[in-house]
């Protein structure tokens, strides 16, 4: 088994059609859309909303989160490339999609709704919360294919190969890297099945969010001391570690906050 797993090159492109092209890396991130959207179903009667405006919110979840991850990965990622070649701001299929502007493209988007529906803003995010590690999980997966988001040089038995071309500058000599996408992707499992265990569980509105953002936080925190990829750089310091970091102290500090809050008498 890591026998093949350290011989086989993935491809990014599935099959093509003349100029029509069906990439990996889209297919991870739909099917991460609608086993979320299954799952998200199946908890609709905690939310208190019809299966319709549902499907309207993650609909509008759906372009909002992706407009706020590229956004976000074209300003604090990887900034010059997209200056030199702005063509490439739309191709979305060659991945590039920050979890972090995901987080803020969803968030301005349940607060519209929220507001527009009249329903419970934190109880619309700690749904969302329970399914969103799920979705990572799958679409980690997209940058495998992408052969992008790996980590360090390493010798050890699930090291994957990296292709020449796809290899970080400064590293071409390197064959193996460390699959992170990997890492995070079975982290993210854990801590969707942490969440579902505390779903039912829950005593106030944003528990699962706050246990959501600080786990992920922690999660994402310790892979970036490994990851190659390019970074907006803060200090001489990648700028995820910084932004991790704060949420982190920020889900401690909310969760605090919302527990306090509602149990006290």
């Amino acid at each position: 088994m890591l026998h093949w797993w350290q011989e086989f090159t993935p491809q990014s492109i599935i099959f093509s059609f003349g100029p029509i092209a069906l990439h990996w890396y889209g297919l991870c991130i739909l099917t991460a859309i609608v086993v979320s959207f299954w799952v998200l179903q199946k908890k609709n009667k905690d939310l208190g909303i019809s299966k319709e405006q549902l499907w309207d919110l993650v609909l509008w979840l759906v372009i909002g989160g992706i407009i706020g991850a590229r956004v976000y990965e074209v300003l604090f990622v990887d900034f010059t490339y997209y200056v030199t070649y702005p063509a490439e701001i739309i191709k979305i299929w060659h991945g590039g999609l920050a979890i972090h502007g995901a987080w803020l493209g969803g968030a301005v988007v349940v607060w519209w709704q929220a507001r527009k529906l009249k329903l419970n803003f934190l109880k619309i995010l700690d749904a969302l919360s329970l399914v969103m590690p799920l979705g990572q999980a799958i679409g980690r997966w997209g940058n495998y294919f992408n052969q992008e988001l790996y980590g360090l040089p390493t010798g050890s038995p699930w090291g994957i190969p990296i292709s020449l071309v796809n290899r970080v500058n400064g590293y071409e000599q390197f064959t193996h890297f460390h699959p992170t996408f990997l890492y995070e992707s079975i982290g993210n499992l854990l801590i969707f099945v942490i969440l579902l265990f505390f779903y039912k569980k829950k005593s106030f509105s944003g528990q699962l969010l706050m246990m959501y953002i600080g786990l992920y936080s922690m999660l994402r925190l310790s892979l970036e001391f490994i990851r190659l990829d390019p970074a907006f750089m803060v200090w001489g310091i990648r700028w995820p570690i910084l932004f991790s970091a704060l949420c982190v102290i920020v889900s401690v500090l909310g969760y605090g906050y919302l527990y306090k809050k509602n149990h006290t008498t």
